[in-house]
This record gives structure tokens, C-alpha cells and sequence, in this order.
């Protein structure tokens, strides 16, 4: 026996609301590359540990250069730069059929709770892996007012 199926085609208008598809329209058009193909902005996540005498920093910086990083302290106040090349290229043969380029520019800035003795602060990058150890700097103390 055969399955019969009612249709009706004015019911579908009917439960259109303008206002509320509106909406999902544009969801996540902006979240999300328009295309499969784009690669976004690489990103740098960082990972902040503190002891009684230092500071350590861990950034995942991959594919970057030592010479194009940059680290500045000013009191208690860190940055963390990094100049981003990305070349891709993909050919058959002697014709290129597909080529991406990216330069730009990641940056980190936070502030910690003591000032950083900037003399003896240290920085190494291993395998896109950048760990910088801030020193505190001795003597400095938050100071408590009281209140009356």
C-alpha cells in the first residue's frame, strides 16, 4: 500500500515570521571564515604560573622566529609580540595551483600583581614554545591603608 502525503503549500507562508528568521540569518556570519578555505589569525595562549621569587610565562608562538619576538616590562606591566609569516603554496608540475600568504603581527599585554626585576628576567624558545621567567622585585610590598 502506498503512503500518501497531504501537502500544503500556503501553510508554509503562513508560519513565516520575518522578524524572528531575521535573526538566524546572519548567525554566525561573522563568527566564522565565509569560506571553508580561510585560515584565521593565528592566536597566542599564554599560561601564567607565580612562585615566592619569580614569574613564569609560557606562550604558544608556533612557527615563529626567535629574532621576531618581542618582550617589554615596564614595572609589573608584560608584553608579548610576535611578527607572523605564513607561506603556503601547493603545485602539479611547474604551475602553481594554489598559494596563501599571511603576515601580521600577535600580541599579548597583562599586568601581574609585583613589579618584575627587569636585570635578571630570562627568556628561551623551544619548538614554538616561548617560557619567560620574571624575577619579582625584592622589597616591594602592597601597602594596606586603614580605614577610619
Amino acid at each position: 500500500m502506498a503512503n500518501i502525503t497531504r501537502s500544503d503549500p500556503f501553510n508554509e507562508l503562513t508560519r513565516f515570521d520575518p522578524f524572528s528568521d531575521f535573526d538566524n540569518l546572519f548567525k554566525g556570519f561573522m563568527v566564522r571564515p565565509v569560506f571553508q578555505g580561510a585560515t584565521a589569525a593565528p592566536q597566542m595562549k599564554l599560561e601564567v604560573n607565580e612562585d615566592d621569587k619569580a614569574y613564569t610565562v609560557k606562550a604558544e608562538i608556533p612557527g615563529v622566529k626567535k629574532e621576531d619576538i618581542h618582550i617589554s616590562v615596564d614595572g609589573n606591566l608584560v608584553s608579548i609580540s610576535a611578527e607572523v609569516k605564513k607561506e603556503t603554496e601547493q603545485k602539479e608540475g611547474k604551475k602553481v595551483v594554489h598559494s596563501e600568504r599571511y603576515y601580521g603581527q600577535v600580541a599579548r599585554s597583562f599586568t601581574l600583581d609585583k613589579e618584575v626585576e627587569q636585570g635578571t628576567a630570562k627568556a628561551s624558545y623551544t619548538d614554538g614554545m616561548l617560557e619567560v621567567v620574571l624575577p619579582k622585585k625584592p622589597g616591594v610590598t602592597a601597602k594596606k591603608i586603614a580605614v577610619t
